[in-house]
């Protein structure tokens, strides 16, 4: 009995010096572990002098948006729609909607009406969007020889149009670039000068693809492909450009190759 009690003091006196030693250490370390602090790396502008100071995190450069949208300004086109100018209106079919010109497109001043309608490209609402597209379609189907004098006057609204950076206004601007290298003879020619005003706003979107792996992307057979639009298109330009169009396209987008001398 007496071996029993002085076993059972024994523990006693063990479990509450350990629980005192904890207590203790508890009361030490957490003050020493408060008043450790790890120094955040402050950030500073690349070329700076605080970015050469010790714990400084140079800042990288801004995103240059190149693929940003940019809002459209208001276009003459939609005006003009808007006070009834065009004859035009809105004819509905079976296979779709069309245009139900009200006068023969071959007696139309194409100097005044042209420009108009590929100031609309910008357009991406209805009705505005379509009739700018599909007069722009029915003009340069039966305009021929019209087509060419007024060629000066359509790099500004074609340009406005791709600086929008506006997936469906880019895309509807290079099938009608498409269309109108062939709608008459020497077009393609009259386009090279102009290849600076144009050709930017391709070189960028140019390798601009998704990458889906092993899906299937079905932009391609809507022809809703930014980086396979601008290459038909450039193809177009070569093609029907003359000798110089090769060597004006390659300054302007690098990348590109030949698809006539390969």
């Amino acid at each position: 009995k007496q071996w029993y009690q002085r076993r059972v003091r024994e523990h006693y006196y063990i479990t509450n010096n350990l629980r005192f030693l904890f207590k203790m250490a508890s009361q030490v370390l957490v003050p020493v572990n408060r008043t450790i602090k790890k120094n955040k790396d402050e950030e500073a502008e690349g070329f700076t002098l605080k970015a050469g100071m010790k714990n400084t995190k140079v800042r990288g450069p801004p995103s240059a948006n190149a693929f940003k949208e940019r809002p459209a300004k208001p276009t003459s086109f939609r005006k003009f729609y808007e006070r009834g100018d065009f004859p035009i209106q809105l004819e509905h079919d079976t296979k779709g909607n069309k245009i139900a010109w009200k006068v023969e497109i071959e007696k139309l001043d194409f100097h005044h009406y042209l420009p108009l309608f590929f100031d609309g490209l910008c357009e991406v609402t209805h009705p505005y969007e379509f009739f700018s597209r599909q007069g722009v379609h029915d003009m340069l189907e039966h305009g021929s020889h019209k087509v060419l004098p007024v060629i000066p006057q359509l790099i500004i609204p074609i340009k406005n149009a791709l600086n929008t950076r506006k997936k469906s206004s880019v895309c509807t601007s290079l099938k009608i670039l498409q269309h109108l290298v062939i709608s008459a003879n020497c077009i393609g020619e009259a386009l090279v000068p102009y290849y600076r005003q144009i050709l930017p706003i391709l070189n960028i979107f140019k390798n601009k693809n998704i990458n889906k792996g092993d899906g299937i992307d079905y932009s391609q057979q809507r022809r809703e492909n930014v980086g396979d639009l601008i290459q038909e298109t450039l193809e177009a330009f070569e093609t029907h450009g003359g000798p110089d169009a090769f060597i004006n396209i390659k300054y302007m987008v690098p990348t590109y190759e030949s698809c006539v001398n390969n």
